[in-house]
């Protein structure tokens, strides 16, 4: 394969993990109370941020499993990259919304609480584990 060949694909593998990325920043939007985008940057949340963090670093790693382990050809590669991520995006939310039936109080609304609450970390670390999971599935 040619160096131009090569960095077309490195391209394309980048802007479906991209994409990934924020398909997983939305989910946990809506799977939050408020905004995310004022949670974060304006409120300064530590909770918010901890679990979007541990969402983004999830999805990396499943999107570089799925990179490692694709396809042959571009194209097939990039589907079996995009499946692999949103199995994994569906995967992490399952877990918050597991996290949130088994514990007490709403696992939202503690993502928007002012003060860092232990549960994120319980969350953050869910979605890392089930990633985790997803990255060895696929290999």
């Amino acid at each position: 394969m040619n160096l131009l060949a090569e960095l077309g694909s490195c391209l394309a593998y980048g802007v479906v993990g991209t994409l990934l990325m924020a398909v997983g920043y939305a989910i946990v939007d809506v799977l939050t109370p408020g905004k995310l985008h004022e949670l974060i940057w304006t409120n300064r949340n530590q909770n918010a941020t901890l679990i979007v963090a541990a969402n983004t670093l999830g999805t990396a790693v499943v999107v570089v499993s799925a990179i490692m382990a694709s396809e042959t050809g571009l194209v097939n590669g990039l589907i079996s990259t995009a499946g692999y991520g949103l199995i994994g995006l569906i995967l992490m939310a399952v877990s918050f919304l597991l996290l949130d039936a088994l514990t007490p109080g709403k696992l939202g609304s503690i993502v928007a609480e002012a003060e860092l609450h232990p549960a994120a970390w319980v969350n953050g670390a869910a979605h890392i584990a089930v990633a985790l999971v997803v990255a060895a599935a696929i290999s």
